[in-house]
């Protein structure tokens, strides 16, 4: 990657990450600047929307943007998974009264009054008694009985079904796998264009996880996987899938038909909570600012979620249409980061997380002394010298007051850092050098007047024993 241009590695005032989507509201490499320097950290490319070619010229624009900001930038690549849809309906639209019985056929060109679904097995997979929310939830049938062609449904919550709108089966068991070949050439696709994260979709299991990442290891590829818990069979497998994955979208969208709505709050903390005992960077989706679609402020609902998502322990917070497709995406990141800063001020720093990633022992108590010492005596920041980013996820987990300036060779693992909350990836630095790099940092501190005599720096990284990759803790104070 060409060499980015120098930029003050502090200057973010909050900690948690915002995740952008891309779409024709934001598209360009202008606007893409323009949201970087809002706050964005992560760009999404929603693959059920677009083409190849459209997926292709995003990720080139977003490259182009982390180079002409200076910032490193992530891309993370959504694959659509098996989203079951109605086809099209006979006058565009079915209303659905309460109590009235629905026929779901397996012709793809239902008469009045009729139902069908572009995923073919749909029929053979019902069974009396399954629910299917239709419109995103709004409308609800019971399915009454099952023949070889038709499905018998009353309607149980009514309202207007439309063409092309998602199909949900809560509970229902279904045949279709986990990474479609639709998806599959999605991913490898964004395996060879450098894509720092993958998402799957749909995720039943741990090993719909394993399966994809069977499928990206062949092409030597660094992308990190992100599993999205929008499933009830998800929930029950949460911890395995949480264990398989790198990091977690809770995806609210399908996850709120799926599950009961007046769960989705415990749900989503307990997903949280799987995700900090796994040290697994995680984030919140799905109409976090949904009324800046159209407006220039959120909702006090809104902000209020965005705040309780940050104190319920995520990495992270993602803008879907209100930037894909909003009239004010860089005033919904605006406020994305408004809210951060402002809520931040409650959270305290955290015990030791239990899971650690699998880092070596002597790694493991290093950052967890690095964050405490960093406390003791007011640090300015701390820097960690990191290969994979792996050592400086762990300092971030236990969400001490100090930011973390991460630094390493690798293109790819400073731009994973993008996601891990509290951690700032800083390009061209000295790594292999402890005094250069105090020196750089220090000079570049210096310059933009973050750093003056008497701040103290905490330094993670390692004297290149085999025994740990971070053995040292260097403590240094400026002047």
């Amino acid at each position: 990657m060409a060499t980015m241009a120098a930029a003050a590695p502090w200057k973010r005032a909050s900690r948690t990450k915002i995740v952008a989507t891309i779409g024709p509201a934001c598209s360009s490499v202008t606007r893409l600047v323009e949201l970087i320097r809002a706050g964005v950290d992560v760009f999404r490319i929603n693959t059920a929307h677009g083409s190849r070619a459209d997926h292709q010229a995003s990720l080139d624009n977003v490259r182009a943007a982390e180079l002409e900001v200076g910032t490193p930038v992530a891309v993370l690549v959504d694959l659509a998974g098996p989203k079951m849809r109605l086809t099209e309906l006979h006058d565009g639209e079915v209303h659905c009264n309460s109590g009235d019985t629905i026929r779901i056929v397996r012709n793809e060109t239902p008469g009045p009054g009729e139902l069908a679904s572009a995923y073919k097995p749909l029929l053979d997979e019902l069974r009396p008694g399954n629910r299917v929310m239709l419109a995103d939830g709004t409308v609800a049938l019971q399915v009454v009985s099952v023949e070889p062609d038709v499905a018998i449904c009353e309607v149980v919550q009514a309202g207007v079904v439309r063409s092309r709108q998602g199909i949900n089966l809560p509970g229902a068991k279904l045949s279709a796998p986990a990474v479609s070949p639709e998806d599959a050439s999605n991913a490898e696709w964004a395996a060879t264009a450098g894509a720092d994260y993958i998402s799957l979709s749909f995720v039943r299991r741990a090993d719909d996880v394993r399966g994809l990442r069977r499928l990206l290891r062949p092409l030597g590829s660094e992308a990190q996987i992100c599993a999205k818990i929008e499933k009830p069979e998800a929930l029950a497998e949460l911890d395995a899938i949480v264990a398989e994955a790198d990091a977690v979208m809770v995806a609210r969208g399908d996850l709120g038909v799926e599950v009961d709505i007046a769960q989705m709050a415990v749900v989503q903390k307990r997903i949280v909570g799987a995700c900090r005992r796994a040290c697994k960077p995680v984030i919140i989706a799905t109409q976090m600012l949904d009324s800046m679609h159209h407006s220039r402020l959120p909702t006090r609902a809104e902000a209020t979620d965005v705040a309780n998502a940050i104190l319920d322990g995520a990495d992270a917070c993602m803008l879907s249409g209100e930037t894909a497709v909003g009239k004010f995406p860089r005033e919904s990141v605006e406020m994305m980061h408004r809210i951060a800063v402002a809520t931040e001020t409650l959270i305290r720093r955290q015990p030791a997380p239990r899971g650690q990633l699998n880092v070596a022992p002597i790694t493991a108590a290093t950052t967890g002394a690095a964050v405490e010492i960093a406390e003791t005596l007011g640090a300015k920041l701390i820097i960690v010298a990191t290969a994979t980013g792996v050592s400086a996820l762990s300092v971030s987990q236990y969400r001490g007051p100090a930011p973390i300036v991460g630094v390493s060779e690798s293109t790819a693992s400073l731009r994973r850092m993008c996601l891990y909350w509290g951690v700032i990836p800083l390009p061209n630095a000295p790594v292999n050098d402890d005094r250069r790099l105090l020196e750089y940092i220090i000079a570049r501190g210096r310059g933009s007047g973050d750093l003056v005599n008497g701040d103290r720096l905490i330094l993670l990284s390692g004297t290149g024993l085999p025994t740990s990759r971070h053995n040292m803790l260097l403590v240094h104070e400026v002047g």
